[in-house]
């Protein structure tokens, strides 16, 4: 589809998607690469608005809207340092602001407490997507899940879950105890026994700040501590997206698990 069919918008919209404030506005953020875009356009093709694009190649292939864009337009408006030529604007989905759950959950959710980096929101949001977690609850000082750098680690699978970024967050998390969910968090003092994770049949797993981990409030409102078992001599801790990953994994541990088409 030619780009002639929409009205032309300045540039300045565009980098406008880069602050929270900006998406907001308009409803929209941008993916950037096209693995990124086909993984979006796999899970919501109808959430694609439009692509912005320094190739008359991609107009061919792809069903929505394209303009083309020079080379330094589009540096301009992405966060990478080498942009692969080809960036989505995608329908924002409000949802993620609400202090409501939705009406399905799923069996087994992440919950985020003060995770500033994006990189790391981003990557446990894409190992979440791939260990089959259902939605993820973040605290409103974590970084937001929309944020170019968050949206770029996770390597298009932004839309793979449902997201809930709010003040009320922990709150959420009380509500799904009193459904039966158990509260896993992950701490230094925690067990070490894999089924503390794979044992539970309905699972909120616990991450917390890079430096200071979970609050107290959060350790007091879990079931269950978990530590992940590791030679403490050699490294005292790991990176809270790698610590996400282990957990994540070990929480499928003698589960039959299925994979999507």
């Amino acid at each position: 589809m030619e780009a002639s069919s929409l009205p032309r918008k300045p540039l300045s919209w565009y980098k406008k998607l880069a602050t929270k404030k900006g998406r907001l506005a308009v409803g929209a953020f941008l993916v950037e690469g096209q693995r990124a875009i086909e993984q979006v356009q796999h899970r919501q093709p109808e959430v694609i608005q439009e692509l912005l694009t320094t190739s008359d190649d991609h107009q061919i292939h792809w069903p929505y809207p394209c303009r083309r864009l020079t080379d330094r337009q589009i540096r301009a408006i992405c966060n990478t340092r080498t942009p692969q030529g080809i960036v989505a604007v995608v329908r924002l989905p409000m949802q993620t602001y609400e202090n409501q759950l939705p009406p399905s959950c799923g069996q087994k959710l992440l919950f985020l407490e003060d995770i500033q980096d994006p990189g790391n929101v981003g990557t446990l949001i894409r190992t979440a997507a791939a260990f089959q977690f259902t939605g993820v609850l973040l605290t409103e000082k974590c970084a937001d899940p929309f944020a170019p750098k968050c949206v770029q680690a996770s390597a298009g699978a932004i839309l793979s879950l449902w997201l809930r970024r709010t003040d009320y967050s922990l709150d959420l998390v009380s509500k799904l105890q009193q459904r039966g969910y158990r509260l896993v968090a992950t701490t230094l003092e925690g067990h070490s026994d894999p089924a503390t994770l794979s044992g539970q049949a309905r699972l909120i797993l616990a991450l917390g700040n890079e430096g200071v981990g979970l609050s107290m409030a959060v350790r007091q409102s879990a079931q269950d501590q978990f530590t992940i078992p590791m030679d403490r001599h050699g490294s005292e801790s790991l990176n809270v997206a790698t610590s996400g990953a282990i957990c994540m994994y070990l929480s499928t541990c003698g589960e039959r698990r299925t994979v999507p088409p």
